[in-house]
C-alpha cells in the first residue's frame, strides 16, 4: 500500500481509504498567514505569492501583472498555485511509476496529497480543491492495487458486498410527527412510482438519515453519478419509472462487481438462472451479470415483465427480490394481491418484507435531500468510454502499457471480465477517445502473442539491460524482436516485450518441490491432521484448519 494511504489515515483519523465509499475530510487547515488576514485587520494589501517557473506559468502572464490586487484575486492566485503544484507532483509520480521507480512515485504522490491537505482556509473554490483531493486519492489507489509495474501478474478480480446484506430488519416505534412530516413531503413530490409513509417505510427513512444507514445511502448516491445517465436512458427506452434506479442502489450500491451472500451478482443482483433467462451469459472469462449496460437492460426488461404479470409496482419489486413464483403463491394462499397485506400476514420472505420499504425510503430521501440533511452530495462524474473489438485474446496489462495507466483502471471499465486476459470477440472498454490509439498499438504485436507480450515506452535512463531485467526477458530476444542495433530508439518510442505467457511466469516463481521422505511417523501424523481439498480435488493434509476466505463462493 502506498505511503500516502498511511499518511491520510494518520492525518485525517478516518477509516482506511476505499474509493467511492467514504468522503474523506480535510486535515485541519494551517494557521492563516498575514496574507490571509481580513481587510479589517490590515491596511495594506499584501503582495501576491511568487510562483516558480512551470510549464503553466511560462505560457501565461502571472496574476501579479494586475495591480492592485484585491483579496479575492490573491485567493484565486494561491488557489491556482495549490492546484498547479499538486498536479505537477502527481504527474511526476505517474512518470516514475510507469518507469518502475516505485519509491520515487510514492514520494511524488505523497507530496501531491500533502499540498492539497495543507491548503489554507478561506481560499475561494475550496470545494474544487476537495474534489481534486478525492480524484487524486482514487487514482493513487488504482496505482496501488495494480502493484509494481503497469501490469502486474494478478489474475484475481475484486468483489464487493451487497448493501442489502448490511441493512438490518427494523422494528422500533415510529415518531408520529415524523409520519406527518414525510406525508407532507410525499404530497409535494413528483414520482412515477407510488410513494407511501407507513411505519415500515418511516423506520427506514429514519435509519438512512443518520449513522451507518446514512453512510450506506451517501455511498450509493455518490456512485450513482457514474451510471445514472446509462440507467436513465435504458429505463426511458423500456418505458419504466425513473425511480427504479434505486433498486440498483439498494441491491449493489452501484458496484458492478457486487455479490450477495446468496451469490446474486452484478449491479442488479441477478442469480445465474435468471440472468440467463434475460440473455446474461457466464463463461470462465466473462460474467455478463457484471456488465453495467447489459445487466441494466436485462433488469429493465425483467421489471417490465413483472409489472405486466402483477399490475402493481410494489408486488413487482417484491417479485424481483424473491422471485415471481413466491409472490404468486402468497397471493393464492391469502387471496390478497396487495404487498402490505401479504407482508402483514407473514407469507413473504423476511428479506422481501424489508426490501420494498428500503427502496421507498431511499426514493423519499433522494427526492427531498435537504429535509434529511444530505444536500450538496457531489456525485461521481459519469463513466465515459470507447470500445475496441478484440480479434484475439488480449492481456489487460498490454492495454495498460499502451494507455500508460494502471491495469486497475482497465479492470474498472470492464467489470464483467473475470480474468486479466480478455477473450477474442470481446468489446473492450477503454477511456473515451483512446480506441484509435489502442488499435494502432496492438498492430505492433501479432494476434497470437497479445495474451502475454507487452509494450514499453522508452524513457530517460532506460537501457536494453534494464528493460530486459524489468520484464524478465532475455536481452538477445529483446534486441532481436525489436531489431535494435545496439542502442535504444528515441525516448517515447515503443518497444515490443516478448514476455512469457502468464502461466509460465507463475511456474517460474514457484520453488522446486522436494519430495519428502515418507515414514510411519509422518503417515500417522497425516491421518490425524485436518484435511482440505486442493483445487484439483485431491485431499491433502494441512497442519491447521485454513481460515475461510471471503470471496464470491462464500456468499
Amino acid at each position: 500500500m502506498l505511503t500516502v494511504i498511511s499518511v491520510l489515515m494518520g492525518a485525517l483519523s478516518c477509516t482506511p481509504i476505499r474509493p467511492g465509499l467514504t468522503e474523506l475530510p480535510f486535515r485541519a487547515p494551517a494557521p492563516v498567514s498575514k496574507a490571509d488576514a481580513s481587510p479589517e485587520s490590515s491596511t495594506e494589501v499584501p503582495s501576491p505569492p511568487s510562483l516558480p517557473p512551470t510549464i503553466y506559468t511560462l505560457n501565461s502572464p502571472l496574476l501579479s501583472s494586475v495591480e492592485p490586487l484585491s483579496r479575492k484575486n490573491i485567493s484565486a492566485a494561491r488557489y491556482e498555485d495549490v492546484l498547479r503544484q499538486a498536479e505537477l507532483s502527481f504527474a511526476a509520480g505517474r512518470r516514475h511509476y510507469q518507469a518502475g521507480q516505485i519509491d520515487l512515485a510514492r514520494n511524488d504522490f505523497d507530496k501531491a496529497i500533502k499540498t492539497l491537505l495543507e491548503t489554507p482556509e478561506g481560499l475561494t473554490s475550496r470545494p474544487a480543491i476537495q474534489r481534486k483531493f478525492s480524484e487524486m486519492v482514487d487514482e493513487i489507489y488504482q496505482f496501488d492495487v495494480s502493484g509494481l509495474g503497469a501490469g502486474g501478474d494478478t489474475d484475481e478480480p475484486v468483489f464487493e458486498g451487497s448493501p442489502l446484506d448490511e441493512i438490518p430488519e427494523l422494528t422500533f416505534p415510529v415518531d408520529p410527527s415524523q409520519r406527518n412530516k414525510i406525508t407532507e413531503e410525499i404530497r409535494a413530490t413528483a414520482s412515477q412510482l407510488p410513494l407511501t409513509a407507513n411505519d415500515e417505510v418511516l423506520r427506514y427513512v429514519t435509519y438512512f438519515s443518520s449513522g451507518k444507514g446514512k453512510k450506506i445511502l451517501l455511498s450509493g448516491l455518490r456512485r450513482a453519478g457514474r451510471y445514472r445517465p446509462l440507467i436513465q436512458r435504458i429505463l426511458d427506452e423500456e418505458c419504466l419509472p425513473q425511480e427504479l434506479i434505486h433498486l440498483a442502489q439498494a441491491e449493489s450500491g452501484f458496484f458492478p462487481r457486487a455479490f450477495s451472500r446468496k451469490k446474486a451478482g452484478g449491479m442488479w443482483q441477478f442469480m445465474l438462472s435468471r440472468g440467463r433467462q434475460y440473455g446474461l451469459e457466464k463463461t470462465v472469462s466473462v460474467d455478463e451479470r457484471l456488465d453495467p449496460e447489459k445487466a441494466t437492460r436485462a433488469a429493465a426488461r425483467h421489471l417490465r415483465d413483472l409489472y405486466a404479470e402483477f399490475g402493481d409496482w410494489y408486488l413487482a419489486m417484491a417479485a424481483y427480490n424473491c422471485g415471481p413464483l413466491n409472490v404468486q403463491r402468497a397471493i393464492e394462499r391469502t387471496g390478497y394481491a396487495d404487498f402490505w397485506e401479504l407482508a402483514r400476514r407473514g407469507v413473504l420472505p423476511k428479506e422481501t418484507v424489508s426490501y420494498v420499504p428500503v427502496i421507498l425510503a431511499m426514493i423519499i430521501i433522494a427526492k427531498n435531500p435537504a429535509a434529511h440533511g444530505i444536500e450538496n452530495v457531489e456525485s461521481e462524474p459519469p463513466l465515459e468510454y470507447s470500445t475496441v473489438e478484440l480479434e484475439a485474446p488480449t492481456h489487460l496489462a498490454l492495454i495498460a502499457d499502451i494507455l500508460e495507466c494502471p491495469i486497475a483502471e482497465i479492470r474498472d471499465l470492464n467489470p464483467a471480465l473475470l480474468k486479466d486476459v480478455a477473450p477474442a470477440g470481446y468489446s473492450l472498454r477503454v477511456p473515451k477517445g483512446k480506441n484509435a490509439v489502442v488499435v494502432s498499438a496492438l498492430g505492433m504485436i501479432h494476434p497470437s502473442q497479445r495474451a502475454s507480450w507487452r509494450l514499453h515506452r522508452v524513457r530517460e535512463g532506460d537501457s536494453v539491460a534494464s528493460i530486459a531485467a524489468r520484464y524478465k526477458v532475455a536481452v538477445n530476444k529483446l534486441v532481436e524482436i525489436n531489431q535494435l542495433d545496439g542502442k535504444l530508439p528515441a525516448e517515447g518510442s515503443l518497444l515490443v516485450i516478448p514476455a512469457a505467457p502468464y502461466h509460465e511466469r507463475v511456474l517460474a516463481k514457484r520453488p522446486a518441490r522436494v519430495r519428502p521422505t515418507v515414514t510411519s511417523r509422518t503417515r500417522t501424523a497425516s491421518r490425524h491432521s485436518p484435511k482440505r481439498r486442493s483445487a484439483r480435488g485431491v485431499v491433502v493434509a494441512s497442519k491447521r484448519p485454513l481460515a475461510s476466505r471471503h470471496n464470491v463462493q462464500d456468499r
